[in-house]
């Protein structure tokens, strides 16, 4: 039975992306939606059986047989589905965003005309995800890893004809390109140390390799090091870690619905599942832990303080997925595997929430995306701003740890903080503060988008968006700031989505704290579970576990001090620390700087290249050349065509001569 479940799980969503791709406008945009739609859902009842399986331990770890793929020399290996409890809960967060997602579009893209291809391209993203985590050898996790960057290359630069739409997804899969040829390297390392690609070949060999050294670029170094920094690599670029961050906030060009799915709960998670899924390597490598741990704690918070100087909605939730895998890295960095795992699980729900919610409050507002010109929807689109409410009490971590109550991210967020305080090493507790003063800063920019969005007065009227709808201008509507327009609230389809998502971001972290924080039998051998530590963490001084409740509390009054009582807070502000103001509101200019220190040296050697290689060179001298050497020819042989016969008699004579002279030499 399980074989069956997991066969379709996989490979339902591809089936549906090839029937929907192919069939496109001839079965028309309800019958393609209906395919891919049910196809996920299926996938979704099929995966939640296997995960509570797990819980309950009536399911064991399996690894499902497809096909026989490679066999050359000494590299061989087999395509198969690996379930254990680790796919588990990848399943079920991938299957259950994604048919929720395919749902939500039915109204947020109703009116495109690509219907088809972009339910089609949905479904080749799930299929590629799932390909990824069920992975039993490390090449087929590498098609899943490929096929993910494909699949959001697509969805990114869906709207092809907005030049904007198609640099977005360009620089996704170009800085993708940059972190995946590590991984490459990686996984070249690893076949070259332990002679196999096998997953679980590889991490039962791995505790025996610390200490081993190996050459590399001239010099003896810590062989599982080496590898795990190169694998880590990958995981910076899929994961959005900072240095190869930049794709992330581009890539809010695609549809609503493709951040979503990109950027709440699949592709950028991929990174952390492949260190935890690695988890035994990374054990043998403390360099690489260590980089993992600074990479993520720095990224934690330099993603939080760009997030609260974002006007764009879809912006300001996608710099706060950045900032939560933070967490999620600095969390497996220090050895807690399972709490960074939790962390995913619990992120997937709130912030697939936050990002459809906030396309819910997008379509209400004819596709204005600038805060700056929302204000006094909670009475406008309600059940919209409740599940927005939901998501973000959840992603600030409200909780009370005595009363052991609290909503999604109060349980997984403080269980990160918290292990990383009790591992004790300099690191965790640089990633924990670092933790705490992000905390503080996600809960300022959550509120503030909240207060800019549902409350204070409307200021639709000065929006072009708004403008081009009422046809009237801030003139013409005196007084009235809504211009005379009337925010509506989404059509069911997509209320179903963000009502079920509701659920998750109140209750997933309460249900399933127990089995991911403190059921070693729960994880079994999937990842490296440290007991002593989950241990060190349930005993961590208490002002430990208040540290995120207080932080949330000052966020909050912070962003309600300057959006609600005194809105010439934000003003003062900027003009007081401008430099600052501008430095952290352009990102910290890694975008200009990449562009001066790669960009444009690319484009100067790209045109040298042009111009010399390939105009001066290759096609001088090549085609052109010979071109020229044949036009110059016929002129020549027009010339010898003069029509006299004596011309003739004379050319005939000098060849006879030529010849004879020739042989008597």
């Amino acid at each position: 039975m399980l074989h069956t479940s997991i066969l379709l799980i996989v490979f339902l969503p591809l089936l549906a992306a090839i029937v929907g791709g192919l069939g496109n406008r001839a079965l028309g945009n309800t019958v393609v939606k209906a395919i891919t739609t049910g196809s996920l859902f299926v996938s979704c009842v099929l995966s939640w059986p296997i995960f509570l399986g797990f819980i309950s331990g009536t399911t064991t770890a399996e690894v499902v047989p497809v096909l026989q793929w490679v066999q050359s020399g000494n590299l061989s290996f087999d395509w198969a589905l690996r379930v254990d409890t680790l796919t588990a809960v990848m399943l079920v967060v991938i299957t259950t965003v994604s048919a929720l997602v395919h749902l939500y579009s039915w109204g947020y893209m109703d009116e495109d005309p690509d219907q088809p291809r972009f339910f089609a391209y949905l479904s080749l993203f799930t299929f590629a995800m799932l390909m990824l985590v069920t992975a039993d050898n490390l090449v087929q996790m590498f098609f899943g890893w490929e096929g993910v960057g494909l699949a959001s290359y697509l969805l990114i630069g869906f709207w092809f004809k907005k030049p904007t739409a198609n640099a977005a997804a360009i620089k996704a899969f170009v800085v993708n390109r940059v972190g995946d040829l590590g991984f490459m390297l990686g996984i070249f390392g690893t076949f070259i140390v332990f002679g196999t690609t096998s997953i679980p070949e590889i991490l039962e060999a791995a505790p025996s390799m610390s200490g081993a050294t190996i050459g590399f670029m001239g010099y003896r170094m810590h062989t599982m090091d080496i590898l795990c920094i190169l694998l880590f690599i990958g995981a910076m670029g899929k994961s959005a870690q900072l240095g190869l961050h930049t794709w992330l906030p581009d890539a809010m060009e695609g549809p609503t619905p493709v951040s979503a799915l990109i950027h709440a709960a699949t592709m950028v998670t991929a990174g952390v599942f492949m260190v935890c899924r690695l988890s035994p390597m990374f054990e043998a490598a403390p360099i690489a832990l260590a980089m993992v741990t600074f990479v993520g704690a720095a990224t934690c918070i330099f993603a939080a303080t760009i997030g609260t100087t974002q006007w764009d909605i879809k912006r300001v939730i996608a710099y706060s997925t950045c900032s939560q895998l933070g967490y999620m890295f600095f969390a497996a960095g220090v050895g807690a595997y399972g709490v960074a795992m939790f962390h995913l699980f619990t992120h997937a729900f709130f912030k697939a929430l936050l990002f459809l919610g906030a396309g819910s409050v997008i379509h209400a507002m004819h596709h204005e995306q600038d805060m700056r010109y929302y204000g006094g929807l909670r009475k406008k689109i309600p059940l919209t701003f409740w599940a927005m409410m939901f998501g973000t009490l959840a992603i600030t971590g409200v909780g009370v740890y005595h009363l052991g109550a609290g909503f999604a991210g109060f349980w997984s967020k403080d269980a990160i903080l918290e292990v990383a305080f009790a591992r004790g090493t300099g690191l965790g507790t640089f990633a924990f503060w670092m933790g705490v003063f992000a905390a503080l800063l996600t809960s300022f920019y959550s509120w503030r988008l909240m207060f800019l969005t549902f409350w204070g007065k409307p200021r639709w009227i000065e929006s072009e968006h708004i403008q081009h709808s009422v046809h009237k201008t801030p003139e013409e509507a005196g007084e009235d700031t809504t211009g005379g327009y009337q925010p509506h609230e989404s059509p069911v389809s997509m209320l179903v989505p963000l009502g079920v998502l509701s659920l998750g971001a109140i209750f997933a972290g309460q249900v399933f704290a127990p089995s991911f924080l403190d059921d070693a039998a729960f994880w079994g051998s999937s990842i490296f579970y440290n007991a002593n530590l989950i241990d060190a963490m349930h005993a961590v001084p208490y002002w430990v576990k208040y540290s995120a409740f207080v932080v949330m509390l000052l966020g909050l009054f912070g962003a309600w001090l300057a959006y609600i009582k005194d809105t010439s807070i934000p003003g003062k502000f900027v003009d007081q620390f401008r430099y600052v103001h501008r430095f952290v509101f352009n990102k910290w200019y890694f975008d200009e700087l990449y562009n001066f220190l790669f960009v444009r040296p690319a484009f100067w050697l790209g045109r040298k290249f042009w111009i010399i290689g390939d105009q001066g060179i290759i096609d001088r001298f090549g085609p052109n050349g010979a071109a020229w050497i044949v036009q110059k020819g016929t002129v020549a042989a027009k010339k010898i065509q003069s029509g006299y016969l004596n011309s003739y008699a004379l050319v005939m004579i000098l060849g006879v001569v030529a010849a004879i002279t020739w042989v008597l030499m």
